[in-house]
């Protein structure tokens, strides 16, 4: 089961929120971050396979920041729309918008976050500073920029070995800087996870990443 609501961050800002709900008792909650083009239907599509997985699932609509009901495609024109929309968003904004999503999840028990290309690296930056159980990043670029910040929780990292917008030395730098993370590199691009994009999408390498995160949110989770 699946709905819209409205949540307050702790600055007052008010924004939309996608949550699924499992059918049985909730496992624990996921706090899923979206990509640049807003609560797409591949982010609404990923947050209720969690909530089949037994999860409370909760997409914060980050873009309410600039305007509301903001969905974007993959276009080149949208892109430049989405990249405009990303850079008026401050990290510690969206942030706020995560820890709100997260506080509504709470009574499941332990919360992770999981994110997606900018996402990837806003779940870093949760993780840096929210009291979570868990973080799962995709391909998120940008994450050096956030060092010498550091995840306080089990963190999982996903990447493409063939993403050319993220360098094998920025994943060295993540590895030095928090050698205790769980790194995962797959014969794949950008975006390799999200099936509306077939020039970017790889089965093979979506599949193994999202075997890899379930196992840990099952040990770190519930």
């Amino acid at each position: 089961m699946s709905q819209t609501e409205t949540l307050m961050a702790r600055d007052g800002h008010e924004f939309k929120v996608y949550i699924a709900k499992p059918d049985g008792k909730a496992r624990g909650a996921v706090v899923i971050v979206q990509e640049i083009f807003g609560l797409s239907p591949w982010i609404m599509r990923t947050t209720d396979s969690y909530a089949a997985d037994g999860y409370l699932a909760v997409a914060p609509a980050l873009f309410d920041r600039v305007r509301r009901n903001i969905v974007l495609g993959y276009t080149p024109q949208e892109m430049q729309q989405a990249m405009g929309y990303r850079k008026q968003i401050e990290t510690a904004k969206a942030v706020l918008d995560i820890a709100a999503a997260a506080a509504v999840a709470r009574h499941t028990g332990k919360v992770a976050v999981i994110g997606f290309c900018w996402g990837g690296m806003l779940a870093w930056a949760a993780a840096s500073e929210l009291p979570l159980g868990a973080a799962i990043c995709y391909y998120g670029g940008g994450i050096p920029n956030l060092l010498p910040k550091v995840p306080t929780c089990p963190t999982m990292l996903h990447f493409g070995e063939q993403d050319k917008s993220i360098p094998p030395n920025d994943i060295e730098r993540l590895r030095s800087a928090y050698p205790q993370g769980s790194y995962h590199i797959y014969a794949a691009g950008h975006a390799f996870a999200n099936d509306d994009r077939p020039d970017h999408y790889d089965a093979q390498a979506a599949a193994l990443a999202r075997s890899n995160s379930n196992a840990f949110l099952a040990q770190h989770i519930g």
